[in-house]
């Protein structure tokens, strides 16, 4: 006896779904069951799953099934509409249209009036009494179908179209009549028959199929992947297609289509928001062939359809709660309803929307949360260009950092330093920054350079700064010896304007107007919330921050070097410094001293150095302690190769062999040469640096923890409360942080000795290289905090050099699908992020009070940050004007596990 088996169901009537479902029946499927079922006018239709699409994209072939099935809804709807799909007398025809879980607008493909042949657009013309109606409707099916199905060069039937107006003498489609229209079938035919190499299909069934497998191979072509890349919908979800009865909007003035908002999606403000077109298809308001009416005056075109239009966008909004976008057809004053989804916003509407909802009591502040992200935070604390203003386009970069910002071009810090003094406003351009352009960085407006990528030098400091930055502008040519730059036959010269967008990374000649964000006011405290729209939006803001920081459990630090970065953090949210990096103490007129360090030849020089350099270190941490008063303060010993604080080896050299050439000779370029020369590595990011340079240069970290140490103890002395924290950066076993710490104890232990204080200061390391996440049990014996440096992580686990591979092969990585995304911009979850949950778990095995955080420009990445918070970090640290975004992700990560421990 056979056993019976569940048959898997590949078709749905709108009557059987709902909107819970749209990883089986799309968006739009999903959502015309939903209004079917909340009994709202929903022409009848039925859906075929995703599950169908996926079987086929896999096999080449539909479900053996599946035929059948869609044969039986089929007839299921020719009873209830009382004819038959493509009948001559009185035809009834359909639409196929694509339907992901995700909306994909305009990617994937739509075919409408199925069902009409040479017989039935007689029917139809009777039927509808309207001889031209009918062949326009089969126009359209034979050029819509030519182009999707049949693969027939669009262009062709566009132009064919053109000759008929012409011959005609008329500009729009709507003035052919019914006698042009027939002429124009029969064209549109012959394109088929000569570029399809077959006749247009009479047989509507067979129309229907073809069409319904064009749909599902509309899922793979270029346009939907490289949709699917940049939105990161997953490429494995395939389509569902819905056939619906079609009803038509152009059977004269008592008819038309249109799109509604419950909401206006640019501001979030209740109102009648949308678009009505009399006598058109849906195809023809997307085609823009007639300028649209604002859909409020269809309360004086047809006042009955207006009054149930309102009534069913209320009911929609209600239900969805959530702002509505609903498309919707009059056919001869009957409203039908086409679709309806949860409606894209603009960051600011999102967040009104979010707080009004909760105000009329449909939402709580938990869901509302869930409604707004940070990307959509960081969009309105930037500044932006004006979008209506006349621009003249440079060039397009990588947007590295975002913002707007307009000033005078120059080509090196001195000179942006220098201007900005004089109270002038620049732009800083140089084909890549280094260390050595911190000085013209800070004083920049804005950073562009011909070089470089979204984890570059320039990227990296800019987005800490809450600089603009565009980096790998590649069709700018910087100049920096003529001190201009070129694009084309346009010269740039120093002192010109320019106007740097870091959202979009285009680079504009001229001044584009720059409109200000009252959110970044609100931040500092510049900014309270009033009547009008700005402060509407900021008291939006600032209602979903404070719930996002009452539920969330990681604390956010900030990643600062100075007093100022931390005053700022300290205004934006942040809960202490994660990352302070000592290597931007040691620049600028400091530069002279480490350089007397790397060329001391004796004990005695190199601690002459180190003496001198001590006073202002602690000077430096007396300013950031105090700044951060009662707050966590990580300070990271010297960590970049020491090349970086000398010439650059080629300059050098060439200065050097001119000075012999004029028996000129300058010792000092003379020992700095060799030093270069000894300190070269072909990578130095893999070579001296880090721990390795407190192993090799006797007292140098002893210098770093004693200015640490007195600092700590001057704080405390003036009644203060320091917090101070010691992190040793990449190192690779224990036995390195072992040697480490001890020295540091001894030194902590003569400071309180010497200055009768109690210090209590904190010794970690950064978990930045594989072995250290892989014997994180063994070094958490030494460590009492471990800060993660997924920069340099991801850089080891992958094998890339950041600074390089964005701008070589990353584009060609996207394009093809090997990521979704830089791993430099959202942690890599299956190799970085196994590593950082292996350390989490092995260091509190170890050590169950392991303080656990992470440093790495992840740490303002709002995917990361969910990230970080399942793995069970207690902080994460980023730039400060990314601390908001991390605050308001922190509590979206934990406001989202509480609601999945509810269900």
């Amino acid at each position: 006896m056979s056993e019976n088996k569940d048959v898997q169901k590949f078709v749905y009537d709108f009557t059987e779904g709902n909107k819970e479902l749209k990883d089986l029946l799309g968006g739009k499927g999903a959502n015309l069951a939903e209004m079917t079922n909340l009994g709202l006018p929903v022409p009848p239709g039925f859906t075929i799953t995703t599950e169908a699409c996926k079987v086929y994209l896999d096999s080449g072939a539909e479900p053996a099934a599946l035929r059948d099935e869609v044969s039986a809804h089929l007839g299921a709807l020719e009873t209830r509409m009382g004819k038959k799909l493509g009948q001559a007398d009185d035809p009834l025809l359909v639409s196929v249209r694509s339907g992901a879980k995700f909306s994909m607008p305009g990617m994937m493909d739509t075919v409408l009036n199925i069902g009409l042949s040479d017989a039935s657009v007689v029917g139809l013309a009777a039927q509808a009494g309207d001889e031209r109606f009918a062949w326009d409707s089969y126009r359209r099916l034979i050029q819509m179908f030519g182009k999707t199905v049949l693969g027939v060069d669009g262009e062709l039937f566009e132009e064919a179209l053109e000759a008929a107006k012409d011959a005609k003498g008329v500009k729009v489609d709507v003035d052919l009549d019914a006698g042009d229209l027939k002429k124009l079938v029969e064209e549109f035919k012959k394109i088929v028959a000569r570029d399809a190499g077959r006749d247009f299909p009479q047989d509507a069934r067979e129309q229907m199929d073809l069409a319904i497998n064009a749909v599902f191979d509309s899922w793979n072509t270029d346009r939907a992947k490289l949709y699917r890349r940049q939105e990161r919908i997953p490429g494995d979800l395939g389509t569902a297609v819905n056939v619906c009865s079609m009803v038509f909007g152009n059977l004269g003035p008592d008819s038309g289509t249109g799109v509604a908002f419950t909401r206006d999606p640019a501001s979030g403000h209740q109102g009648v928001y949308g678009d009505y077109l009399q006598n058109a298809q849906g195809e023809d308001v997307v085609a823009g062939i007639r300028n649209t009416v604002p859909l409020a005056e269809l309360e004086s075109i047809d006042k009955q359809s207006y009054d149930q239009l309102l009534a069913i966008m209320e009911t929609l909004e209600t239900h969805y709660k959530d702002l509505c976008d609903i498309e919707f057809t009059i056919e001869r004053g009957h409203l039908w309803m086409l679709q309806t989804r949860v409606g894209k916003r603009t960051a600011g509407a999102a967040f009104r929307i979010a707080t009004q909802l909760v105000d009329q009591g449909l939402i709580d502040e938990a869901e509302a949360l869930q409604r707004v992200n940070g990307a959509q935070l960081a969009q309105l604390m930037f500044p932006r260009f004006d979008d209506t203003a006349r621009t003249q386009r440079l060039g397009r970069g990588i947007a590295a950092s975002p913002g707007a910002a307009v000033g005078k071009a120059v080509f090196d810090s001195y000179t942006a330093v220098k201007w900005s003094r004089s109270g002038e406003k620049v732009i800083l351009i140089r084909r890549e920054t280094n260390p050595d352009d911190l000085d013209g960085m800070i004083a920049a407006e804005g950073i562009l350079t011909s070089r470089g990528g979204k984890t570059s030098h320039a990227a990296v400091v800019a987005r800490g700064m809450g600089k603009t930055c565009v980096c790998g502008a590649e069709e700018i040519e910087v100049d920096t010896k003529r001190r201009r730059l070129t694009v084309g036959d346009i010269v740039v010269e120093e002192g010109d304007i320019v106007s740097v967008d870091g959202s979009t990374g285009k680079v504009y000649l001229g001044e584009v107007p720059v409109v200000p964000s009252p959110v970044v006011e609100y931040f500092e405290g510049r900014m309270h919330a009033g009547a009008d729209d700005a402060d509407e939006l900021v008291a939006a803001v600032h209602r979903i921050m404070a719930y996002a920081d009452r539920v969330r459990r990681l604390r956010v630090r900030a990643n600062a070097d100075s007093a100022e970065d931390a005053l700022r953090a300290r205004r934006f949210g942040a809960q202490g410094i994660g990352l302070c990096r000592t290597e931007h103490m040691f620049l600028g007129e400091r530069r002279e001293m480490v350089e007397k360090l790397i060329l001391a030849d004796t004990d005695q020089e190199r601690e002459t150095a180190l003496e001198q350099l001590l006073p202002l270190q602690k000077a430096d941490f007396i300013e950031l302690f105090e700044a951060m008063d009662g707050l966590p303060v990580t300070v990271r010993l010297l960590d970049p190769p020491l090349h970086e604080f000398l010439p650059d080896i080629t300059e050098l050299s060439v200065r050097v062999a001119l000075a012999e050439a004029r028996k000129d000779a300058n010792e000092n370029d003379l020992r700095l040469l060799q030093a270069v020369h000894k300190l070269h590595e072909q990578n130095p990011m893999l070579g001296l640096r880090g721990v390795r340079l407190g192993l090799v240069i006797p007292g140098l970290f002893a210098m770093q923890v004693r200015a640490i140490a007195e600092a700590a103890a001057a704080r405390k002395n003036a009644k203060g409360d320091p917090r101070a924290e010691i992190m040793i950066p990449l190192v690779g076993t224990v036995q390195e942080l072992e040697i480490v710490r001890e020295e540091a104890d001894r030194v902590i232990a003569e400071v309180q000795a010497a200055t009768g204080t109690d210090l209590k200061l904190k010794i970690g390391t950064m978990i930045e290289l594989p072995r250290a996440a892989l014997t994180a049990g063994q070094i958490a014996e030494a460590a009492e905090f471990f800060s993660f440096g997924t920069n340099d992580l991801t850089q080891t686990v992958w094998g890339f050099s950041r600074d390089d591979v964005e701008a070589s092969f990353f584009t060609a990585y996207l394009e093809k699908g090997i990521f979704g995304v830089s791993p430099f911009e959202t942690i890599d979850k299956d190799g970085v992020g196994s590593l950082v949950k292996s350390a989490v778990a092995a260091g509190r095995a170890t050590r169950p009070d392991l303080k656990l955080g992470i440093c790495g420009e992840h740490g303002g990445d709002p995917e990361s940050v969910h990230f970080f918070h399942e793995a069970g970090l207690d902080y994460v640290s980023c730039s400060p004007f990314r601390i908001p975004v991390a605050r308001l992700e922190a509590g979206r990560a934990a406001a989202g596990a509480r609601a999945s421990d509810s269900r």
